[in-house]
């Protein structure tokens, strides 16, 4: 996939001033036609756990209702029809688990969507989806599929720098000898609906495919886990027979070992840079520096995962700040403005294709406007524009630095 060379902003639905498809959708893809951004994009949009993590939502094939901006719309028994005729693989299976009701609520969020779509693309603003590697441990998924799952280890990943005892999803993992088997057909499909839905999306725990941590079920931390095999290009070579080129940007963060980094440009899929993981004493030069990006990547001031810039710059280190000066001084920009802007400018000036940036760090907003702490599995998912909060102010600043990049 050849990225445009363009930017855009990170903000999921919930965290609208409604925190639904309602006329605050509309309002920020007008405001981020009128800064200029092309690309929009957001987190899962599945029903997420008890937590409101997407990353955990009970179906990897349906929408949440509570995203829906008129849940009491009429739908027709022949919409009703159409959408089981179309989505046959899977809406069963969902019903099974959402209950009665549970076909209508995904009618209308088609019926809204497409019309938020639409509004986008005339707008010159492509939507950007994120698909997690693994589905809700009890999901409609695993349920309805349980010979497509091992039931002797969970997900996880090893200590990192969010943990020092790793990560313990406890996401089922995939049983791929299964899937091999059945051609991938569930991750074709998984697939296809996503294409239905956004213009391009990001693959979540991308190395996944290559190798995964296994932990055993039981297990207390993920630190007694280990490594596996993953399918590599399969499961993606099965899915474009069938899809045609797939619009994917591979998340590549963590533990990226030299194979990882072959099938994803095997692949043709762009990586990932995030300037908050740059900076590091001992490691100039790293993935994440400026110096090292490429024009195949998508360059961000931070994802859904990390702090703000405006936090993480509070808590950064001042050799690490003294190397994040110098990388601005070399590209000829200066913190005045606050360093929120300095690092979007910085994402700007990169060789990467496309820029992102967290609707929070426009807003120069703090700690307190955090999406998400890795590990910790309550009190995330949670934070919410004010109404009125960007402003043309806001967006006339964007514009100018996005026009001025060539962006």
């Amino acid at each position: 996939m050849k990225l445009p060379h363009a930017s855009g902003v990170q903000l999921h639905p919930t965290s609208l001033p409604d925190g639904r498809l309602g006329p605050g959708a509309y309002e920020f893809v007008d405001w981020l036609a009128a800064a200029g951004q092309r690309v929009w994009q957001m987190l899962p949009l599945g029903p997420p756990d008890r937590h409101g993590s997407p990353y955990k939502a009970k179906s990897a094939f349906a929408a949440w209702p509570g995203l829906l901006g008129e849940p009491g719309a009429e739908v027709d028994p022949e919409e009703l029809d159409r959408f089981r005729e179309r989505h046959a693989f899977w809406v069963e299976g969902w019903e099974r688990v959402a209950g009665t009701g549970a076909v209508a609520d995904q009618v209308r969020f088609e019926r809204e969507w497409a019309a938020l779509r639409e509004h986008a693309r005339t707008r010159g603003v492509a939507l950007m989806g994120d698909v997690p590697i693994y589905v809700a441990p009890k999901s409609a998924d695993q349920r309805a599929w349980p010979e497509l799952f091992r039931g002797d280890a969970v997900a996880g990943v090893p200590p990192d720098a969010y943990s020092d005892d790793g990560q313990l999803w406890g996401n089922p993992l995939y049983d791929w000898p299964a899937l091999r088997r059945r051609g991938y057909r569930w991750w074709t499909e998984r697939l296809r609906r996503t294409f239905e839905l956004f213009d391009l999306v990001r693959i979540d725990h991308f190395r996944g495919f290559v190798s995964y941590w296994a932990v055993p079920a039981g297990a207390r931390t993920a630190k007694d886990g280990g490594w596996r095999r993953g399918p590599g290009a399969a499961v993606f070579r099965a899915a474009e027979r069938e899809l045609g080129e797939l619009p994917v940007v591979a998340e590549d963060l963590g533990d990226i070992t030299p194979p990882v980094t072959r099938l994803r440009r095997e692949l043709g899929f762009p990586g990932m840079a995030v300037l908050q993981f740059a900076f590091n004493p001992g490691d100039e030069g790293g993935t994440h520096d400026p110096v090292s990006h490429e024009r195949h990547q998508v360059v961000y001031t931070g994802t859904h995962d990390n702090d703000t810039v405006v936090g993480w710059w509070a808590e950064l280190p001042e050799e690490r700040r003294a190397l994040a000066r110098r990388a601005l001084r070399e590209a000829g920009i200066d913190e005045d403005d606050g360093i929120h802007w300095a690092m979007i400018r910085l994402a700007h000036a990169s060789p990467c294709g496309l820029a992102m940036m967290q609707a929070q760090d426009v807003l120069g907003l703090g700690s307190e406007a955090r999406m998400n702490t890795p590990g910790r599995p309550s009190g995330a998912w949670r934070w919410q524009l004010e109404r009125g909060a960007l402003t043309a102010e806001h967006a006339a600043r964007l514009r100018e630095l996005t026009e001025a990049a060539g962006r």
